[in-house]
């Protein structure tokens, strides 16, 4: 590594520095370092890969879960998506020093609200090594130094991630202590990164429901909540059969252990006999178990009964809970329920219908005739995300540069003096 072992509080001194330089650091400068980032994503495969193999190996003898286990693994293509998800943020505008908004008063003080890095952004997040290259990345070309606690499950890619990523700021001249592991320190350090209240500005978690609950009730630290995927798709009276099989496949078999795979579906009661079987059959030939409850049951019987406790789950594998309901209404009765306000989706022809459905579903993205696997940065064209607030106060959706910025106010005067 190129800095010796430290306490948890010098390194957060450490990123504090490291946060002033990165706040006068101009685009071209953070652009050298992204791409510094860049090829030393796609040139560390032999350093990354068996790192990577070895967390993969422990988290197997540990009982890690499947769907853990896929987020946590890389391998030459996901590090090739990596190093182009670094380079499309390299192409993207420089939200610093950007103006919000601005005014002339009338006694002749100049007014301008610009962007601002936050400063300092703390993450903690589980099995997700893409995370840490995603963060460090965002967080470089918004200006700011990243502290991050990726996990004991990948404590070992997070480790070589860390020290190539540190080598490549320092190749172009930034400080390589703009990004911190504090891996080593375990639960404690994640305990203290929580109370670090003046080292670090915003705290973003990333993962389980329960991660990001003792995240939120914990720390003292602001945190920008993300959150868990209890998502929805509603086929709607009238929607079109091979659409709704289309949509709602990928949107359930495409990556299953993600945020924005389907983990619900609901289907109208008008409709169910038409859609059901055809959706419900190809899900079943994609391997996923099918938990549906009595109406739907009595449609397709290849199922398990589903109880309460499957609709308030987010399954992150090849498991579909799925509720036959009478209309929109009792769809959005059910969503509100169930819902943990990321991504819900309706597959309708009825445009009225879906106008409804888009202002009703209190969600941070809300689709109509779309897979809900598009609820992501680099799909939104942000190049990566931090991740996907949930919450509704600065940031919701997936959050890319903008996001990791404040605002200030800049005055200009000529000696004016309030009377």
């Amino acid at each position: 590594m190129l800095t010796a072992a430290r306490s948890l509080e010098e390194k957060l001194v450490a990123a504090r520095t490291a946060s002033r330089a990165l706040a006068t650091a101009s685009t071209a400068e953070k652009d050298a370092g992204l791409l510094a980032i860049a090829r030393a994503v796609e040139g560390g495969a032999s350093r990354i890969l068996p790192a990577n193999e070895l967390d993969l190996a422990n988290g197997r003898e540990n009982g890690l879960s499947v769907g853990l286990q896929d987020r946590l693994r890389l391998d030459e293509a996901r590090l090739a998506g990596l190093a182009t998800a670094v380079r499309d943020i390299v192409a993207l505008p420089d939200p610093v020093g950007g103006v919000v908004r601005g005014s002339n008063l009338p006694n002749g003080l100049k007014l301008s609200q610009v962007r601002v890095p936050f400063g300092v952004v703390g993450a903690i997040y589980e099995a997700r090594p893409n995370v840490t290259i995603d963060i460090a990345a965002l967080g470089l070309k918004s200006g700011n130094a990243v502290v991050l606690r990726g996990g004991s499950a990948a404590e070992n890619t997070n480790r070589v991630l860390v020290e190539l990523l540190q080598e490549a700021l320092a190749s172009t001249g930034l400080p390589a202590d703009a990004v911190q592991t504090i891996d080593e320190f375990g639960r404690t350090g994640a305990a203290e990164l929580m109370q670090a209240r003046g080292f670090v500005d915003v705290l973003i978690p990333r993962g389980s429901a329960q991660l990001i609950e003792a995240v939120v009730s914990e720390s003292t630290v602001p945190v920008i909540e993300t959150g868990a995927g209890i998502v929805h798709m509603f086929l709607d009276q009238g929607a079109d059969e091979q659409m709704a099989v289309d949509l709602a496949l990928n949107a359930k078999v495409h990556r299953p252990s993600v945020c924005n795979a389907l983990e619900t579906l609901l289907v109208d009661a008008r409709d169910a006999e038409r859609l059901l079987p055809p959706v419900l059959a190809a899900m079943r030939e994609q391997g996923v178990t099918i938990h549906a409850d009595d109406r739907a049951r009595a449609i397709f019987a290849d199922s398990v009964p589903a109880t309460d406790e499957d609709f308030a789950t987010e399954h992150m594998s090849l498991d579909l809970s799925v509720a036959v309901v009478d209309d929109l209404d009792a769809a959005l009765e059910h969503i509100r329920r169930f819902s943990t306000h990321h991504t819900e989706s309706i597959v309708t022809n009825d445009i009225a219908r879906a106008e409804r459905f888009l202002a009703e579903a209190d969600s941070a993205v809300v689709m109509v005739n779309a897979s809900t696997r598009f609820t992501d940065g680099g799909e939104f064209g942000f190049g990566a995300e931090v991740g996907i607030s949930t919450q509704k106060l600065h940031a919701r959706g997936p959050m890319g540069l903008p996001e990791l910025t404040s605002t200030k106010w800049i005055v200009r005067g000529a000696g004016q003096v309030r009377g």
